[in-house]
This record gives C-alpha cells, structure tokens and sequence, in this order.
C-alpha cells in the first residue's frame, strides 16, 4: 500500500473504492484540473522518463495499489500482449509476380488489406494495453470487488482473512489467490454492509433522492419476502459487473467464468484512464524495462497461490513440475531389472468395461 491514507485529496488518485472522496478524486483525475497532468503532447518539456513514471504511478494507484511493487513486477505482470495490428501480405518478385498477376491473387489480396483497414478504421483495434492487470483481476479480493458484495477491496481483504468468503464451498483465507475459470466463490450474508440498516445518509437502491432511515412497520406477511438492501451514498457509478463474472445476489455467490479479454473499442477490466491510451502504454513501457528477468526455484516456492496450476497439479498427481514451474513432465519410477507396464487407455480399463 502506497500509506495509510489512499483517498488523499491532493494527490487525487483513484483506486478501488466507492467511497466518495474517491470519486471525487476520480472526477478531478479525469476530467477536473488535475487531468492535464496525464494528456502528453508531442512536444513537451518532460522528459520520457517522467512520462512513464507518472503514468506508472497512476495506473498502479488502481491497479493494486496494496500490492507491493516487487510483487507485483515479478507474479502480475504478463510476459507479453498480444499484437494485433494487421498483417500485410509479403509478395516475392520473379515468375511467381507474373503468375499471381495472372491469377489475380495480388489484386484480391490488395482488396482484403484495404477492407480489413476500413473495419479496424470504424471499430478501432482492440485495447489490449488494459490485458497486462489480467493476472490483478483474477485475485479473490479484487474479484469481490467486482462483484459489488463490497465497498472497497480493502474490505474484501478484511473478509477474506476474518473467514466470511468460501472458495468453491470451503473457508479461504489468502487474498492473493488466483482464481481459475469456474471456481465459485460465496459470501456470508451477515459480514455485508448492504443487508445492515447505517445509521447516515444512505442512497435509494431504484434511484431517485437520498433520505434519511426511518423505521418501517413490516407484516408477518412480508417479512419473509422482504430482504433490506441499502447502499451507501454516491454508490450507483460503481454498479457495474464485467462479462467475465456471474454474480448470483440471492445466494451472495460469484463464479467466475473465464480470464477477461479485449475486443475491437471495448475492454472487459474497467480502469479509470483509456485502455489503450498513453497512460497504460506508458506503464507498460515503465515494466517491460524493470521486469525480472528469471525466477528461482525458491523464489517460485513463495509465489502467489494460482488455482491454474493448483488444478493441473491436482488432475495430474502422478507427475512433477518442470524446472520452470510452468509445465509438467510424468514421473516414471525406474526399477532395476524390472520393465514398466504398458499405460493402459481409459476406455480400456475393467472398471470401464461392461459387466459380464
């Protein structure tokens, strides 16, 4: 965590909250004074490296500000994004140019080229600068606050170590666990701050003016299909779920479905700045220069918990990792004198079989 105190009114940079002073620092940040500070020009007095430092620090202060920086570089960043721009048709000369004149190959090629710039010329290429927080969004205390179950995700990392959030059905404690797609996770309905009456203002959850709580008289009859709901002030900017996620209110679970990805003018992880403008491009550049570039066999033993390998590891308990930690390798154990039985396929096996 950068300090103590995260919603500093001069610094103004957003993270993940829905606290007010947030979106307050969200407004100046991106449209109020202080968004001058983040639009370079191409001739401008800062240097390079003072690009790609504020830029970094912007986009950090969102992106996982509680992460420390050493951790973040080595376990969160990805390797590379993935390119795409175009690729333009590469003709060779000699006979083979009279040929494809002939056939007129080159022309139809030409005309694909000039369709595909006209697409990407109305749609715009997919902002796949936002990829590189993927591994952030997939962390159970950022995907809680995806789901909108909390208010911050310090909140969540408060939950999550106090014991109130399960892991496909069973306690989990560690924040910065990876999910896989299809783990589902819960939350007990009695830590939620929605389902506690607060004692300010707080905002109607079908819009319209805040009012003050007051005590209602509630029949027996409707007591049993009423659930009180309250958000707090300044929440409904906030109210939004990526595609990657589905939430269930009525059960207080999430499951999530698959890693987010990017199309051609939309990007599934939501960040306050253009998801490929020169901010992100910027923090992109900042890393790929003070990356790591190697990662120990004890320095693997202490990374962050991923389900991915987790999973593999378990579907796949007869075999060992490989000096990279990434893929695997089967393990064979070799006995002198004696020949290892030939692997016998599943469909093969007498528990498979049909019964005589």
């Amino acid at each position: 965590m950068r300090n103590k105190n995260v919603l500093n009114l001069r610094r103004s940079l957003p993270c993940m909250s829905w606290s007010p002073k947030n979106l307050y620092n969200l407004w100046k940040r991106t449209v109020g004074p202080k968004s001058n500070e983040l639009t370079f020009k191409l001739t401008t007095q800062e240097t390079l490296f003072q690009q790609r430092w504020k830029s970094k620090a912007a986009v950090r202060a969102y992106h996982g500000d509680f992460i420390p920086e050493k951790s973040f570089k080595r376990w969160y960043l990805p390797d590379n994004i993935p390119d795409v721009r175009p690729r333009r048709a590469v003709f060779s000369g000699g006979d083979r140019v009279d040929l494809e004149e002939y056939a007129r190959r080159k022309l139809r090629a030409r005309q694909q080229e000039r369709e595909l710039e006209g697409e990407i010329g109305e749609k715009g290429m997919a902002p796949v600068g936002s990829l590189m927080f993927g591994e952030v969004e997939r962390r159970l205390d950022v995907f809680l606050f995806r789901c909108c179950f909390v208010h911050s995700v310090y909140e969540a990392r408060r939950l999550i170590i106090h014991g109130y959030v399960k892991l496909n059905g069973v306690k989990h404690g560690k924040a910065f666990t990876r999910l896989a797609p299809g783990d589902m996770v819960s939350v007990d309905p009695g830590a939620m701050r929605f389902f506690k009456r607060p004692t300010g203002v707080f905002d109607a959850p079908n819009g319209g003016e805040l009012h003050k709580p007051k005590p209602k008289a509630i029949t027996n009859a409707n007591r049993d299909r009423i659930t009180p709901f309250f958000l707090p002030q300044y929440a409904s900017p906030w109210l939004y779920i990526p595609a990657y996620i589905e939430v269930s209110f009525a059960t207080c679970s999430a499951v999530y479905v698959r890693h987010p990805t990017a199309r051609p003018g939309y990007s599934e992880i939501p960040t306050p700045y253009d998801a490929d403008g020169a901010v992100i491009r910027f923090a992109w550049e900042w890393y790929v220069q003070r990356k790591p570039r190697m990662r120990s066999q004890s320095q693997l033993a202490r990374a962050p918990e991923d389900r991915v390998v987790t999973l593999m590891q378990s579907l796949h308990k007869d075999r060992r990792r490989l000096p990279g930690g990434f893929g695997l390798v089967q393990r064979q154990k070799k006995v002198k004198g004696v020949v290892p039985p030939p692997e016998v396929p599943p469909h093969m096996e007498a528990s498979a079989l049909p019964a005589a």
